[in-house]
């Protein structure tokens, strides 16, 4: 009895002190997510519980790579499980009986199966880690430290049932095959010793229970918690819509991200949710091609330095017990050994280099107060903040819903708004758009030029009237800066146009009325600028009653459709392989002749990961005649950036490969003879890699739509050279 009260009194005792802990240290860390900004977040609640339930117990993005969510899949639910075996262990030590669970065999059954499952999904998690050394994962004891505790907890598990067994002199039993088989071996026990042995083994069961609580909210695995609940508070928007910022508040002291207080509390949640499972990384172009930035240590730099800042501005530190968990010193970025200049890598794309570079540069210095660390430069340069092409793969693959991309833009608003900095050639092309309305500075007098320069001759009999010349028209066709401008792009727009003409479409255009969408200064941080050409473009629409707008740019495309209407568009908003599809599927338009081509097509960014437009282009090349369609290895949600997002058409690469080059280079992988696109930036960035690989003779690139005329038509005149139907 007295033993039983001991027991009882320490267990009570213990127990509670842990849980003190653990309470604390969420608390605190929720105190360090309160300095930030409220975030307001939509009360539709329907959808919000949805994808909670497809992202948490259905596991789904964790399938975007089978095996890890074959091996997740049976961690979750197999720790959801043994929690009522956990239960009835702690149970049975306190009191001397087992919880009065009908079935109770197969209860034991089912536990002794849990945990044999989830030591082979153990076992395959440090395979993957050490033995395949898959580079998104990092090594060491830290990283490493949730395999220790998890296989010592099922041998915890395993040994206190089998000497449980022995205790109570149970036989050999089919429903518990792996305790008895543990059991028969130490039956040569006198029965002290496995009294002892028994409690032993409940004592280590219980303690690596409470000290992996205890561990849980100051390590990566605080994604327990926080995961489900950043899924459930998600943002519903559309994806990778930007917030909009209120330039006319007066009491702002200062626009965009300039310290971890800038950012709103959803976001701060982010940090404390991510796993550090670098799926991000793995598929994020920049990190690919030996650029600074990684998504994953951006993620975990902004959390390392939020936990260090939150704990000097609300006086808790953050680490129970400090003498265990405590930090060494503050965080902050290695003043060396951050450029990465010339490829490093191995094969088209790795990720490795970066890697390196950012566990070097990521260190701790002691005897610096949190509070005098700037986060930019500080803790992300500006050479990551701009490396960025806002591509959303990393979104895309991230289980926890997480978001990078608004992260990055909201730093980029405060180097733009409130120090001016910008690279050279990002800070030309938005100058050109403010005062000409385009990047290149061209004449906006030039805008509508193109009427009469894509077809000298009037050999197509083109019909392209303004607003004014066709007041009734159905749709606006709002052609672009590329589309107006750039030579290359002017023959998609001519391509669209004839098609137009043929399906009988009643559209305009705006011709020297039209403005850029504003869609380049937004990424690039210049909110001022975009709000502006967004104000004075939805007045131009509005003046026209313009009902529908269709558009060949994807990025013009994702602005009209999905951040726009909080400024007061209200017209439907088509991409142009949206439009083609449907006047190929209503008839009226008919591929007839044969493309006799081996086509790969690349996905969009902004026409696919933002808008989900994946099949629309697809359904025109498979409805061309003679056209075989190949797919990339990387394609559709996981489809790679060309390069050309985020501002980076008008930028310069100076570290590592190019982007377009890798992204060429797998196009050119499955043995195309044309690659095509839905998209100006990413024709163009294509085209120059063939020219890089030096196969844009044997290689042709072509937008949807002039491959469709192509099979419309056939060759005319005024193609002369541009494509050879083989």
């Amino acid at each position: 009895m007295i033993l039983d009260l001991i027991n009882a009194v320490l267990f009570v005792g213990i127990t509670g002190w842990a849980v003190y802990m653990f309470a604390s240290v969420v608390y605190r860390r929720y105190l360090y997510i309160r300095l930030g900004k409220p975030a307001n977040l939509k009360k539709d609640l329907k959808e919000r519980l949805s994808q909670f339930a497809i992202q948490v117990f259905g596991q789904s993005k964790l399938f975007k790579d089978r095996k890890s969510g074959i091996m997740h899949f049976i961690v979750f639910y197999g720790f959801i499980i043994l929690q009522f075996g956990a239960i009835d262990i702690i149970w049975k030590g306190l009191s001397g009986h087992g919880l009065p669970i009908p079935g109770y065999a197969g209860f034991i059954l089912m536990q002794e199966i849990t945990v044999a499952l989830i030591l082979l999904a153990i076992g395959y998690a440090a395979y993957r880690r050490y033995g395949e050394k898959l580079k998104r994962l990092k090594r060491g004891w830290k990283p490493s430290i949730v395999i220790f505790f998890i296989t010592s907890l099922m041998a915890s598990v395993l040994l206190t049932m089998a000497f449980e067994r022995l205790r109570e002199g149970l036989p050999w039993s089919a429903s518990a095959p792996i305790s008895s088989s543990i059991a028969a071996a130490f039956a040569w026990m006198p029965s002290t010793a496995v009294t002892v042995c028994y409690f032993a083994f409940w004592w280590i069961h219980l303690l690596i229970l409470l000290s992996f609580l205890v561990y849980v909210p100051q390590s990566k695995h605080f994604h327990l918690i926080t995961a489900p609940i950043n899924i459930l508070v998600r943002r519903t928007d559309p994806p990778g819509k930007l917030s909009k910022l209120d330039l006319e508040d007066e009491e702002a002291e200062s626009f965009g991200v300039g310290k971890i207080e800038d950012f709103t509390q959803k976001q701060m949640l982010d940090f404390y949710a991510c796993v550090e499972c670098g799926r991000c990384t793995n598929v994020c172009p920049a990190s690919n091609t030996g650029k600074l930035l990684s998504p994953m240590h951006m993620i975990v730099k902004l959390r390392d330095h939020l936990t260090e800042k939150g704990a000097a501005l609300t006086s808790k530190s953050p680490w129970m017990p400090a003498s265990v968990f405590g930090s060494a010193g503050v965080h902050t970025m290695a003043a060396t050994d951050l450029a990465l200049v010339g490829w490093k890598g191995e094969g088209i794309t790795d990720i490795g280099p970066t890697m390196e570079v950012q566990k070097r540069s990521w260190h701790q210095v002691e005897g610096v107060d949190p509070k005098d660390v700037q986060l930019i430069g500080g803790v992300m340069t500006e050479e990551e903040i701009w490396a960025c092409t806002t591509c959303r793969n990393c979104e895309d693959q991230c289980p926890v819903a997480n978001e990078h991309v608004d992260k990055i833009v909201d730093l980029r608003r405060h180097l733009v708004l409130m120090e001016g900095s910008v690279p050279q050639e990002g800070q030309r092309a938005m100058q050109n758009i403010e005062r000409q309305g385009n990047p290149w500075g061209i004449s906006r007098a030039d805008r509508s030029k193109w009427v009469k320069e894509i077809d000298p001759e009037g050999t197509l009999d083109l019909k392209i009237p303004t607003v004014k010349e066709n007041p009734d028209f159905d749709i606006l066709f709002f052609v672009g800066s590329m589309g107006s401008y750039d030579n290359r792009s002017r023959k998609i727009t001519r391509a669209f146009v004839r098609l137009m003409n043929e399906a009988g479409v009643n559209f305009a255009i705006l011709g020297n009325e039209e403005k850029n969408s504003g869609d380049t200064p937004r990424r690039m941080g210049n909110e001022f600028l975009f709000q502006q050409l967004c104000m004075e473009n939805i007045e131009t629409f509005q003046k026209y009653d313009v009902k529908r707008i269709v558009t060949a740019c994807p990025h013009t495309f994702n602005i009209f459709k999905n951040e726009y209407p909080e400024f007061g568009l209200t017209a439907e908003v088509l991409h142009h392989t949206e439009l083609l599809d449907q006047l190929v599927k209503e008839g009226r338009l008919t591929p007839k002749h044969p493309i006799r081509e081996k086509i790969t097509y690349h996905d969009s960014c902004y026409l696919g990961r933002y808008n989900d437009v994946y099949d629309q282009p697809r359904n025109v090349l498979r409805a061309i005649p003679g056209v075989e369609l190949l797919e990339m290895e990387r394609t559709r949600e996981n489809g790679m950036c060309c390069g050309a997002g985020g501002g980076q058409m008008w930028m310069e690469e100076d570290a590592g490969k190019r982007v377009n080059l890798a992204r060429t280079e797998q196009a050119l992988a499955v043995s195309p003879t044309m690659i095509s696109s839905a998209c100006p930036y990413c024709l163009t960035m294509l085209e120059d890699g063939t020219k890089l690989k030096e196969v844009e003779d044997s290689v042709r690139t072509r937008d949807i739509a002039e491959i469709l005329e192509l099979s419309v038509f056939g060759l005319s005149e005024i193609h002369e050279q541009e494509v050879v139907v083989q």
